[in-house]
């Protein structure tokens, strides 16, 4: 098991190294620009570039099996204005690599956790998260909180499959923060009960106080989680597409430019919104066809300024 979890971290300081490089000679970045947008040290930086040069990783070209990854997420960047961004491969006309992306955002947390002494990560429920989880690596961070952005019950009661902060956390040894509600309430009045607690208020403000924000992001149609996992109703998702919605954000329902529109099941949604932050990550983990329009809205209405996604559907949202 050792040996497994060595060779996952020499791959992983490869891929960095290699994402270094690319930014260095491809895109002329000052070590103190790439320690910024990797989220590392600027001695660390240092380190992957010798380790890059050790590894044969530059010659007169960029010579790593994740060139076109990088490129990519490069050019994600530019277009949609990103302070990071991470693309991992593909099959080639795969639908969606829920897998891939969650494990690539796994080592993202693993590369920002091993950089910071604490932190406070706000976290999304749902499948693709669910893979974050289950590829993240086992850490000895007690000095960390892994906060909850949505609830983690049906109406009826019955808890959620996807509700990954408590693993998260676990996996961290870090202090949990769940929100032990319906994501959708009965009635407004209920929804009203709820946030008049103490305990409601003090985790939005643990929320607020985060310094790293990560989630999936949803589709309407046949598939939809909301509707799928007993959330809301196939009338209510209706209502919510007639209204205009391409994409669901931590439970809300928004337009092509991100905005959040005027769907009914809102007033008794006990999600967290955070509003717009250029000051803190704020990463979406997406992969698949279905999911891309959701994306670009959210990017629009910079609901949120990072990607970690796959090839395929990195293409998708650059075509």
């Amino acid at each position: 098991m050792k040996n497994g979890n060595s060779e996952t971290q020499t791959d992983r300081r490869l891929d960095l190294a290699a994402r270094a490089a690319w930014m260095s000679y491809a895109r002329n970045r000052t070590q103190d620009q790439i320690a910024q947008e990797l989220q590392v040290s600027r001695q660390v930086v240092q380190r992957l570039m010798a380790l890059a040069h050790k590894a044969g990783l530059i010659e007169f070209r960029l010579n790593h099996a994740l060139t076109e990854c990088i490129e990519l997420a490069e050019r994600l960047k530019e277009q949609f204005g990103l302070h990071y961004c991470e693309v991992s491969p593909s099959e080639s006309g795969s639908v969606e690599d829920l897998a891939s992306v969650g494990a690539l955002a796994a080592r993202y947390l693993e590369t920002v956790l091993q950089s910071r002494e604490s932190m406070t990560i706000g976290v999304g429920n749902g499948k693709t998260m669910r893979q974050v989880s289950e590829h993240l690596a086992r850490l000895d961070r007690p000095d960390c909180r892994c906060v909850s952005m949505m609830g983690n019950l049906t109406r009826s009661g019955k808890a959620s499959n996807y509700d990954v902060v408590t693993w998260i956390a676990d996996l961290l040894g870090a202090d949990c923060y769940p929100r032990p509600m319906p994501v959708i309430t009965e009635t407004e009045q209920e929804r009203a009960v709820l946030q008049a607690q103490a305990g409601y208020a003090r985790l939005s403000d643990i929320v607020a106080q985060a310094d790293l924000l990560i989630m999936g992001i949803g589709y309407w149609g046949r598939g939809g989680s909301l509707v799928t996992d007993g959330y809301i109703t196939e009338d209510e998702a209706r209502e919510a597409v007639r209204a205009g919605a391409v994409g669901e954000f931590l439970g809300f329902a928004i337009d092509a430019k991100g905005r959040v529109i005027d769907a009914d099941y809102h007033a008794r949604l006990t999600s967290y919104l955070p509003k717009p932050d250029e000051s803190r990550p704020v990463v979406i983990v997406a992969s698949g066809e279905l999911r891309a329009p959701a994306v670009k809205a959210a990017f629009a209405g910079r609901l949120a300024n990072s990607l970690i996604t796959d090839e395929n559907t990195a293409r998708l949202l650059l075509a």
